[in-house]
């Protein structure tokens, strides 16, 4: 009787990772990962911005801020659509679907002249950006047997991940010198691009017939001709009644306080009002990320191989031994608030930079695992 030790691959179906060359394989890790660092990109890139925005829409940085809960929130709904219609229809249809969305939502952000129509444009970016993650490592999970993930995993997220930490400061930089509608008008720009490789580069990567669309047509079920299949996105959410599951959720809640709002924390204690300075203060959290999420995922892929060598096959829990060692993030965030709050001047800014650099090393574990 099958138990939650039971192998959950045979041998045999290792065959279907060799559709595809090494080569092959690099390139559309490549392409993913671009997609994944436009959605990382696209989420830090408004952060150093809020100021100069505030006073260009003649409104305060509290209510611009509200967009970066907007985009959070778009993401989310994104996210859970994008991956529920990947796995019916397939990985490249999703792809070439939602990047449009958010190659519109980056112009109409880019050309809002008013709040609620910046607010209602990112939501846009934000949903047509957000599939680019969850998306991407299920390409990953299609093309690398599962003893080989953790690594591209790794490469996958420390790419996207230095992306997020690099907008703030890039963004900043284009903001003081240009202008923060040029950001958007660039990611525009990076959308096409990687539409365009999408399109003439990318094959669906699904398991043969093991999508949604194979069972229908095997059953015999007609699809509709004028609209997609009608799912339920937040079906997946049912998951979450995994308490393991539940509580990696629950570790991302030690990355976003460091970073939101930044501005209004870290820049007003030491003085920073500059957007591109303010942007670079993110940059120890991104290097933290780029460093530990390649880390993280070849430890999970050693570890993989290690208990099946050992027991004959996988389970898997095994791969959550690597977070163990993420086990101090708590400690990071209320370190961070002590030393805003107590230490002044340049030592101050220069303990935040190391607590940021660890948390972005123990944080990055999550999203790879």
């Amino acid at each position: 009787m099958p138990s939650e030790e039971t192998p959950l691959l045979l041998k045999e179906h290792d065959l279907i990772f060799e559709r595809f060359s090494p080569e092959k394989r690099k390139m559309l890790v490549a392409i993913v990962s671009w997609c994944g660092l436009i959605a990382f990109f696209s989420a830090g890139s408004f952060i150093p911005c809020i100021p100069q925005i505030a006073q260009d829409l003649n409104s305060t940085g509290e209510i611009i801020s509200y967009a970066v809960s907007i985009c959070v929130f778009a993401g989310a709904i994104g996210g859970l659509i994008g991956s529920k219609y990947a796995k019916f229809y397939g990985r490249r249809p999703c792809y070439i679907y939602h990047l449009p969305i958010m190659i519109l939502g980056s112009l109409g952000t880019a050309l809002s002249r008013t709040v609620p129509h910046l607010m209602a444009w990112r939501f846009v970016q934000a949903m047509g950006a957000s599939p680019g993650i969850s998306v991407g490592a299920g390409v990953i999970g299609d093309i690398y047997k599962l003893e080989e993930r953790g690594t591209p995993y790794g490469s996958y997220f420390g790419i996207g991940l230095l992306g997020f930490a690099l907008s703030p400061t890039i963004s900043g930089i284009t903001a003081h010198y240009w202008s923060w509608r040029a950001v958007h008008y660039s990611l525009a720009a990076s959308g096409f691009g990687a539409l365009v490789c999408i399109f003439f580069f990318f094959p669906e990567t699904s398991h043969p017939n093991s999508r949604g669309i194979d069972e229908y047509r095997k059953a015999g079920k007609a699809l509709p001709k004028w609209r997609p299949v009608i799912l339920n996105p937040l079906s997946q959410l049912l998951m979450l009644r995994s308490p393991i599951l539940l509580s990696m959720v629950y570790c991302f809640v030690f990355y976003h306080p460091l970073t939101v709002p930044l501005a209004y924390t870290i820049g007003k204690r030491y003085n920073i009002e500059n957007e591109a300075l303010v942007g670079l203060l993110i940059l120890p959290l991104g290097v933290g990320n780029a460093v530990g999420a390649p880390m993280s995922g070849w430890i999970s892929d050693q570890i993989v191989i290690y208990y099946k060598a050992k027991r004959g096959y996988w389970c898997p829990e095994d791969r959550l031994r690597a977070c163990l060692y993420s086990a101090y993030l708590p400690i990071t965030v209320l370190a961070s608030a002590l030393v805003t709050k107590y230490v002044d001047g340049t030592p101050g800014l220069a303990l935040n930079m190391v607590l940021f650099f660890m948390n972005g090393i123990g944080v990055s574990a999550f999203f790879i695992l």
